[in-house]
């Protein structure tokens, strides 16, 4: 049963009521080594980093940031800074030094956590440009301090100042002083168009979001959840607070691309995911089958056939499940199925949250084909995550984002904007009276930016409405859409469609090379580098070839006529990318300004 109070004691709450239970399941900073911390272990450390925090005369509703990947040390310093009514910086552990600048100037933060070497020297590089600043609290204690650096402390010596709760009577009128009014964390925006937005998110948004979303979304005290999110995220943040809310263990995954070795060898019930992760599991399964024999390969897809007709065709649209299908399915699910989701870990499956970007039908089918429970949902840094979400035991439609969930109001706007009102949208933007101003309609709406509608209780999106492109045909196109389509292929790592006042739709292709390098092999395509694989007529061939397979529902306007192979991964270095991984299409566009001009010479 969920534990409803102020994030300030939630954990501290839960110790009482879980003891020497698991809460959180790790590994130290360059170790192989998972090990556990019980509820009582936890709800100490938090209290040892609230003391600490008031030793360093830190006052209500003052600032620090968190500049880390996943890691235990975070959630101790998030939850106690909440402890005392200090409010916490989410920042991306790929942020550049810009961007922690800015936002660390913007915030007025006095004290910046900091994760491994990479975060600590951003950070001492920009500290004085940044006149609030007072301490870099270090969490990795291999990372080498300056010599030149006076400011620096490890974690564990902050500890030390909290340690035997010198101030425990002081953090426990904090917490009776701690309001639902409160601003709980500001939480910057990546932005793919401009400067980040601090979102103010209060501890009556994290009430509101954490009691609906237990309403319909089943995480219980006997899941196992693993984070693949950055903490940063709002996503991941919303769900591993509900997880804990709910005395589910944990498992931080502190490096992403290690997450599908964590799952192995941690063994998770659920995880929140973005549609990418689960494009990479379909494609890898894809590319399994095709390379095993004819009898394996004709067993695996029947199995998938009975599995999609027992959970898409009967159970997603509530009808009963013919008693000859559900006997099949438990031989295929027992003999098949399962092995499937072992190579994934995920042997007691619950629930897997998706979100983030357009999900492909063909991507969320196979996932429930396969007996994972996806819940695909929408949501925004400015709603606290959850807007609308598929909702366990209903019935859903593929290619919706489910059911709003309890509180919040959907309207659509006359120009098929989806806007939104309730406990859980944020009050606003962090010193941007201006663009607040904006953000809210004359009855309190927010503006999501998102065109959507609604059909039988469900949301639909269609596409974010600065990004649809209109061709110089007057034809608009949903790039996302086109984008998602095409991720589905293996030979297809990353793709920006251009559109925007062209004649046709063209788009910039970043291979999976592994793959191509592989299929050039096989077909006597000679090449040196990636570079002559990318310029190579006979693989030009064969991408066209399944490209166009890939888009056929598409209608001609919205299908890509050409494209360029690009020998180098669109990045966050180069400012291609946000750190949530998404495309910056005005950087993107001017970067490669010849190369897309090159598609539309006559």
């Amino acid at each position: 049963m969920q534990t409803t109070c102020h994030l300030s004691v939630l954990i501290h709450e839960q110790a009482k009521k879980y003891g020497a239970k698991p809460a959180l399941t790790f590994r130290n900073f360059g170790s192989l080594k998972w090990k556990t911390a019980s509820w009582n272990q936890f709800s100490m450390r938090v209290k040892e980093v609230s003391n600490a925090l008031l030793n360093l005369s830190l006052k209500p509703q003052e600032t620090i940031g968190v500049f880390a990947q996943n890691c235990i040390q975070y959630l101790y310093t998030d939850f106690g800074a909440y402890g005392v009514r200090v409010i916490s910086i989410p920042l991306y552990a790929t942020s550049s030094e810009q961007q922690i600048q800015h936002m660390i100037q913007d915030a007025g933060v006095r004290f910046l956590f900091v994760g491994e070497q990479d975060q600590y020297d951003k950070a001492h590089r920009i500290f004085a440009l940044c006149p609030t600043l007072e301490r870099i609290i270090i969490f990795d204690p291999s990372v080498r301090i300056s010599t030149h650096d006076p400011h620096a402390l490890y974690f564990e010596d902050f500890l030390k100042l909290g340690e035997g709760f010198p101030r425990q009577p002081e953090v426990e009128k904090r917490w009776a002083e701690a309001s639902d009014s409160d601003i709980c964390n500001i939480l910057y925006t990546s932005g793919t168009t401009g400067e980040s937005k601090g979102v103010i998110l209060t501890y009556r948004m994290y009430r509101a979001a954490l009691e609906a979303n237990s309403k319909c979304v089943p995480v219980t005290e006997n899941d196992r959840v693993i984070n693949f999110l950055p903490f940063t995220h709002v996503f991941e943040r919303g769900w591993a607070y509900l997880a804990l809310s709910q005395g589910a263990q944990l498992i931080v995954n502190t490096y992403p691309k290690e997450i599908q070795q964590s799952m192995r060898e941690t063994h998770p019930t659920s995880m929140s995911a973005v549609p990418r992760f689960w494009e990479k599991v379909y494609v890898a399964v894809r590319e399994r089958m095709e390379g095993a024999g004819t009898v394996q390969r004709r067993l695996f897809y029947h199995a998938l056939s009975v599995g999609r007709k027992r959970n898409i065709t009967y159970l997603a649209r509530g009808k009963r499940v013919p008693l000859a299908l559900e006997m099949e399915y438990k031989i295929v699910n027992k003999t098949i199925l399962s092995l499937v989701r072992k190579q994934l870990g995920l042997e007691n499956p619950n629930i897997f949250p998706t979100a983030g970007a357009y999900v492909s039908p063909e991507v969320e089918e196979f996932v429930h084909s396969i007996g994972l429970d996806m819940m695909v949902g929408y949501g925004l840094t400015e709603s606290l995550a959850t807007v609308s979400c598929d909702h366990r035991g209903e019935p859903y439609t593929v290619g919706s984002v489910g059911q709003p969930i309890d509180g919040i109001q959907i309207k659509i706007g006359e120009d098929g904007e989806v806007l939104l009102k309730g406990p859980t949208i944020t009050p606003g933007y962090y010193h941007r009276e201006t663009t607040n101003a904006k953000a809210f309609d004359a009855d309190g709406f927010f503006h999501t930016g998102d065109s959507g509608y609604m059909k039988d209780g469900e949301l639909f999106l269609k596409e974010r409405i600065k990004d649809l492109f209109k061709t110089s045909n007057g034809k608009y196109v949903a790039p996302q859409m086109v984008e998602g389509m095409l991720l589905v292929d293996k030979f297809i790592d990353q793709v920006a469609v251009i559109a925007d006042q062209r004649k046709f739709v063209s788009a910039l292709i970043v291979p999976e090379f592994r793959l191509l390098e592989d299929w050039a092999k096989e077909h006597h395509v000679e090449f040196k580098t990636r570079e002559d694989l990318c310029e190579n007529g006979k693989i030009h061939e064969m991408m066209m070839e399944r490209i166009e397979t890939l888009q056929q529902r598409l209608a001609s306007y919205e299908q890509i006529k050409r494209f360029t192979l690009l020998a180098h991964h669109f990045s966050m270095e180069s400012g291609e990318l946000t750190n949530t991984l998404k495309l910056k299409r005005p950087v993107i566009n001017k970067n490669f300004q010849e190369v897309i001009d090159r598609m539309y010479e006559e």
